[in-house]
């Protein structure tokens, strides 16, 4: 229950591929030090436009405590595809941090979701779907991706697939 002189959190349905990418924009505005990024596959046209690219950047040079963390399926893919985002994790290794689900019930997870400090969450209940809901703020909607998120990570291998040759 919010306090009276709060408003409840508002979520946001997300309907279309433009819904997404703007839901996706807002919460990368507004985020500070981290986030998080659950995306069984990545998409071409996922955290891959400029705007996106710039407040990823922002977010990973942020200062002391600045990551993002990233769990995707299949990391050699997006490498493959040349994703701007995997460029992004190999200029910024320290803060950009990429790991790959090994257990198979990991694996077969679907969802996708993107979870910042501020509290905000987008999540798509089938990550090749545009269609989910969001929220700027609202840290109990929050939680429980949160959780799922931080157990995953633990388990998951680091992508050394992304690791630039030191020649």
């Amino acid at each position: 229950m919010n306090p009276p002189d709060r408003p409840a959190p508002e979520t946001l349905a997300i309907d279309s591929g433009e819904a997404l990418a703007e839901a996706r924009l807002q919460l990368l505005r507004g985020a500070r030090r981290r986030v998080a990024i659950y995306q069984p596959a990545l998409p071409a046209d996922a955290y891959n436009n400029a705007a996106e690219l710039e407040e990823l950047r922002r977010i990973a040079t942020s200062g002391r405590g600045a990551e993002i963390r990233i769990l995707l399926h299949d990391a050699a893919a997006a490498l493959r595809d040349s994703h701007r985002l995997v460029a992004l994790a190999q200029r910024l290794p320290s803060s950009v941090l990429v790991r790959e689900p090994v257990e198979e019930t990991d694996r077969a997870y679907g969802s996708a979701c993107l979870l910042t400090d501020a509290g905000g969450y987008l999540f798509l209940p089938e990550a090749g779907r545009s269609r989910g809901r969001a929220s700027l703020e609202d840290r109990a909607s929050q939680a429980p991706l949160q959780q799922y998120f931080q157990e995953v990570w633990e388990r998951a291998a680091r992508a050394t697939v992304l690791q630039p040759l030191d020649l």
